[in-house]
């Protein structure tokens, strides 16, 4: 970026949460932005009528601000700033297309998940695989629901970056009148306790489809945040203040809130749906799906006392019965 020239933003992926950032980004004046969609057809019809045609459809745009393309590296050629907003499990497929090196970009990740077979949250892929050096890599936490961002209902956003000027250059840039930000340098236990907030969702919604009420969700999600916590304090450690927005509070709102899919997908498995009806049914991914396992291949090397986590991959890896799962976990809570 040239000194006292706007940085070119782009937006990497075309779901709920790539609309609703790219909605944050058009909000400040005289913004243009680059967005990456992987469909050209999608790309018409969003030029055509102003809106994504598949995701948050009753947001607008004006899409005069915005140069699409579904040809990945012209779009990082003209940009400075890289938003990635894709599904974890989608990632790898996307960057195959990538022939254009980005150690010089600011590459953030809005992806609340973990890279699946590789078992490295998204800084730590970016950083070996693509060299991007650590104080150009930044990601967007907090309880943070698309579908309200899209309303213009008042949010809270963290940017995690170890070069703190770096992180407020994108904190400014994510703000607006309805998107306040914080800049803190807690990368790596930002990005683990986004995975595992959608697994402890997972937790809620398959208790909550097992007809637990709702003094037991606040005995779970207690138990969540010191589970989340012990965690993370062993891989990552740094100071940090488990019970900010970002780690409790997007707990809370993923564990709570009718926006969230994996709770959504929890319900289903608690009802008695397979994984795969599941998943089938919901049309969206649930990151936690996929979190569950890489969280617990990692932790065998740790061996950190996790038996919420430990119930929801029997429950969706071991095909254990979700009643039986549940009651043996109920007398492991305090």
């Amino acid at each position: 970026m040239e000194e006292n020239q706007e940085p070119k933003i782009a937006v990497i992926g075309g779901g709920s949460w790539a609309t609703a950032i790219a909605k944050i980004c058009l909000m400040n004046l005289n913004r243009h932005i680059n967005w990456y969609l992987r469909r050209d057809d999608q790309i018409e019809d969003f030029k055509k009528n102003g809106r994504n045609p598949s995701y948050l459809t009753a947001v607008q745009f004006d899409v005069d601000r915005i140069n699409f393309s579904s040809d990945l590296n012209e779009v990082v050629k003209d940009s400075d700033i890289l938003i990635f907003a894709t599904p974890s499990p989608f990632l790898k497929t996307i960057l195959k297309k990538l022939k254009r090196s980005i150690k010089s970009k600011f590459v953030i990740s809005a992806i609340k998940g973990i890279v699946p077979d590789e078992n490295l949250i998204i800084s730590e892929y970016f950083r070996t695989v693509y060299e991007v050096p650590e104080d150009n890599l930044m990601v967007i936490s907090g309880p943070c629901h698309a579908e309200e961002v899209s309303l213009a209902r008042l949010s809270y956003l963290t940017v995690g970056c170890q070069n703190r000027e770096n992180g407020r250059i994108v904190a400014n840039m994510l703000t607006c009148n309805f998107v306040k930000t914080a800049v803190i340098d807690d990368v790596d236990g930002l990005e683990y306790a986004s995975v595992l907030k959608n697994v402890y969702a997972i937790a809620a919604g398959i208790c909550h489809g097992l007809k637990y009420g709702d003094n037991f969700q606040a005995v779970l999600v207690s138990n969540a945040i010191q589970e989340m916590q012990r965690f993370i304090n062993i891989v990552s450690q740094k100071h940090r203040n488990i019970m900010e927005s970002a780690y409790l509070g997007d707990l809370l709102v993923t564990a709570y809130s009718k926006f969230s899919r994996n709770r959504t997908f929890g319900t289903m498995i608690g009802k008695g749906y397979s994984v795969k009806t599941a998943q089938l049914e919901m049309e969206m991914i649930a990151e936690g799906y996929y979190g569950t396992k890489c969280i617990k291949e990692i932790n065998e090397r740790y061996k950190v006392n996790m038996p919420i986590l430990d119930a929801v991959y029997n429950i969706l890896y071991e095909h254990i019965s979700p009643a039986i799962e549940i009651k043996l976990l109920t007398d492991n809570l305090r």
